[in-house]
Order: C-alpha cells, then sequence, then structure tokens
C-alpha cells in the first residue's frame, strides 16, 4: 500500500469513490453546506493506494469553527467495497489524527456512529450544534491536546477563509 497526500490529480478518483461507498445524495448533507467554498485541508486529505495503482482509500478534513473555535471537521472517509474489512479506515484516520496532531491541530469533530469511532478516541458532545438535521448524538470530537475542547460549544460554522490584506495599506 502506498499512502500519499491526495492530489488535484487525483479529484475524479476521490469523487467516484466517494460516490461508490456513499449514497447519491451525499452531498445534500448539512457537513457539505461547511465545506461550500471552504478549500480542504490539503496535507490530511490522504488517498491510500493499493499494489495494483487502484484507489482502496481517501480521507478527507475541513476546517470548521465551533463556537467561533478553529477546528477540523474529519470527513468523508471511504474504502473501496472490495478492500473493507481490512483495516484500510483505521489506518487512515489514525494516520492523518497523528499529521493534525503534528501540525499544531489541536481539535477533530465528525458527524459520524458512535460504536466505530470510539476506538479512535472520539466522544459524543453535548453543546456542539452542527446545522440540521443532524443527529446531535452522532456529533463526536476528539481533543489533539489536553483540554481542547473544554468551554468549547455553539454552533458549527464554515471556516471562511480570511481576506488577503488591502495590498494599498503599506505593512505596519
Amino acid at each position: 500500500m502506498d499512502l500519499s497526500q491526495e492530489e488535484p490529480a487525483d479529484w475524479w478518483e476521490v469523487e467516484a469513490l466517494y460516490d461508490l461507498c456513499f449514497a447519491p445524495g451525499r452531498t445534500a448533507l448539512s457537513s457539505y453546506r461547511l465545506r461550500d467554498d471552504v478549500p480542504p485541508v490539503a496535507q490530511l486529505c490522504l488517498c491510500l493506494w493499493d499494489e495494483s495503482g487502484a484507489l482502496a482509500g481517501v480521507i478527507r478534513y475541513w476546517p470548521v469553527r465551533v463556537g467561533g473555535q478553529p477546528a477540523l471537521l474529519l470527513g468523508p472517509v471511504a474504502v473501496h467495497p472490495t478492500r473493507q474489512g481490512e483495516g484500510l479506515a483505521g489506518l487512515l484516520i489514525r494516520e492523518s489524527l497523528k499529521r493534525a496532531r503534528a501540525a499544531g491541530w489541536t481539535r477533530v469533530m465528525l458527524v459520524g456512529d458512535y460504536p466505530y469511532y470510539r476506538r479512535f478516541g472520539f466522544e459524543k458532545m453535548d453543546g456542539v450544534l452542527m446545522p440540521p438535521p443532524t443527529n446531535p448524538d452522532r456529533v463526536l470530537a476528539l481533543a489533539l491536546a489536553p483540554g481542547a475542547w473544554q468551554g468549547v460549544t455553539g454552533a458549527v460554522t464554515r471556516a471562511v477563509p480570511d481576506p488577503a490584506p488591502d495590498s494599498a495599506t503599506p505593512a505596519a
């Protein structure tokens, strides 16, 4: 297996794998509204290629804000149906979380199944409000630094990129 950062040339294959693994209406989910017009965190978007060069699994992350505080939104993660059950999703999750921590991120959240994601340390979050119609029992979070989620509550919103500084204004 070859694990690498997703490249722009991988986009079509990655999207095809997501389409294969998830329902056709996946882009209508509320989590996709948080991704609209926001670039993913490229260094954490990973592709896992098998020995034949086929795309076996993928994971993406997006910046969001929770109550105004920065966080990562994990997902989607997908493994090709012919490779499911081999632990590839776990490999993608663990490696990407390790890279997120090394890059200085302190908070990660997702919308998913608690029985699956708790093995990676994710816990249910009270007071973190995803856009409707998200089931609040599926809102999970992981602190990548001690106490990172302490006191962080509120609405999950898009992380709108900071506007470029006005080039006509001299730097101080």
